[in-house]
C-alpha cells in the first residue's frame, strides 16, 4: 500500500455495522479500528478526517467522536474529501470569549517571531474555513498550556474579557483539571515548591533557598494503576508556572509518560522511560465565569485516541 492510500483491510471487514452496547462511548477511531476497517490509529485518523465514515447517516470528521449504542457506522471509500479544516475544534466561540480544544504539538502562542501554526493560527484556520474574516477579531492571551500538550485553552476577544479573565487567573478563580498518565505507582497528593528558570543545571525546577522562585502547587489524585507500571492522575492547578505540572510530578519521581526533558533524575535513578508517541498530559476541563453574561461555564474535553491508545497498551501489561 503507497502512503496515502486507504487501508486495504477496510473492504474484506464490511462497510457496514452498528454500535454495540459494549461499543457505546467509544471513540468513532477506535470502534472502527476494533472492526477492522484501520489497523494503527493514524490510518483510522486518516479515514475519518478525509470523510469516509458516516454515523448517523450523517459526515463526520472527528476521530474523538463518542459513538451510541444502535447507531450505524458506514464506510464510504469513493465519497469526496470534505473541505480541508485545520486540526483541533472550537468548542466555544462568542463575541468575547473562544475556547479551542488544542492538539499536541502546537505552540499556544508565537514564541519566536515568525512562528507560524500555533493555537491562534488554528483558530483562524477554523473561521476561515466557516467563510468568516479571520484577521477582523483580536484574540487575547489569557493563559498557555505547553505544546506538547493536549486539551483546552482559552482567548479573550475583547479588552474587557481580557482584564477579567487575567484577574480570574491571578486570582485562581478559573478551575482547571487536568489529567495525565505517570511512571509508578503514585498516591494522592499536594505538591508546593517555589520554582525557578534554572534549578542549576540548565531546568526549570524547584529551588530550597529561601526567597528564590514562584510559589507552585499542585494537587495530584491517583485514578487508576496501569499495569503496575503507571497511574492515571487528576491534577488540579492552585497556581499556573511554566511546566509546573511536568516539574513537579518529575520531581517525585513520576514524571509524566512521554516526557523529554524532565526526565533526567528519573534516568539518573535507574528509571526506565515508557515508550509514548507523545507526552500524556491533557488539560481536561475548563470552567470560569462569562466576562459579560457573570454566569459560570465549563467545558470538557475528551482524552485524544492516541493518548487512550498508550493508556490501553499499558493495562494490558498487567495481564
Amino acid at each position: 500500500m503507497k502512503p496515502g492510500d486507504e487501508p486495504g483491510e477496510a473492504a474484506a471487514a464490511g462497510t457496514r455495522f452498528v454500535v454495540t452496547r459494549e461499543e457505546a462511548g467509544r471513540t468513532l477511531a477506535a470502534v472502527i479500528r476494533a472492526h477492522g476497517w484501520a489497523a494503527t490509529w493514524n490510518e483510522a485518523r486518516r479515514l475519518i478526517e478525509r470523510g469516509k465514515v458516516r454515523v448517523g447517516g450523517a459526515e463526520t470528521t472527528d476521530p474523538a467522536l463518542r459513538v451510541d449504542e444502535t447507531q450505524a457506522v458506514e464506510l464510504r471509500l469513493h465519497a469526496p474529501r470534505p473541505r480541508a479544516t485545520p486540526p483541533g475544534h472550537i468548542v466555544h466561540d462568542d463575541p468575547q470569549v473562544v475556547v479551542f480544544d488544542k492538539p499536541a504539538g502546537f505552540s499556544s502562542v508565537p514564541y519566536e517571531r515568525r512562528e507560524t501554526d500555533t493555537a491562534m493560527d488554528l483558530i483562524r484556520g477554523h473561521w476561515r474555513a466557516e467563510g468568516r474574516r479571520a484577521t477582523e477579531v483580536p484574540l487575547h492571551v489569557v493563559h498557555r498550556i505547553d505544546k506538547e500538550t493536549s486539551g483546552l485553552i482559552m482567548f479573550a476577544k475583547t479588552r474587557l474579557a481580557e482584564r477579567v479573565l487575567a484577574a480570574a487567573f491571578r486570582t485562581h478563580a478559573v478551575e482547571r483539571t487536568y489529567i495525565c498518565v505517570a511512571h509508578g505507582l503514585v498516591h494522592d497528593q499536594r505538591i508546593e515548591s517555589h520554582l525557578v528558570e534554572d534549578r542549576g543545571d540548565g531546568l526549570r525546577g524547584s529551588t530550597r533557598e529561601p526567597h528564590r522562585g514562584k510559589r507552585a502547587v499542585t494537587w495530584v489524585r491517583a485514578r487508576e494503576v496501569l499495569g503496575n507500571v503507571a497511574t492515571v492522575c487528576e491534577i488540579q492547578l492552585e497556581t499556573g508556572k511554566t511546566h509546573q505540572i511536568r516539574i513537579h510530578m518529575a520531581e517525585r519521581r513520576h514524571p509524566v509518560v512521554g516526557e523529554k526533558v524532565y526526565i533526567r533524575d528519573f534516568v539518573r535513578h535507574d528509571g526506565t522511560p515508557l515508550a509514548s508517541p507523545r507526552l500524556l498530559l491533557h488539560a481536561a476541563t475548563l470552567g470560569f465565569v462569562h466576562p459579560s453574561t457573570g454566569m459560570h461555564i465549563q467545558f470538557e474535553s475528551p482524552l485524544p485516541p492516541e493518548f487512550v491508545d498508550v493508556m490501553e497498551r499499558l493495562r494490558r501489561m498487567a495481564r
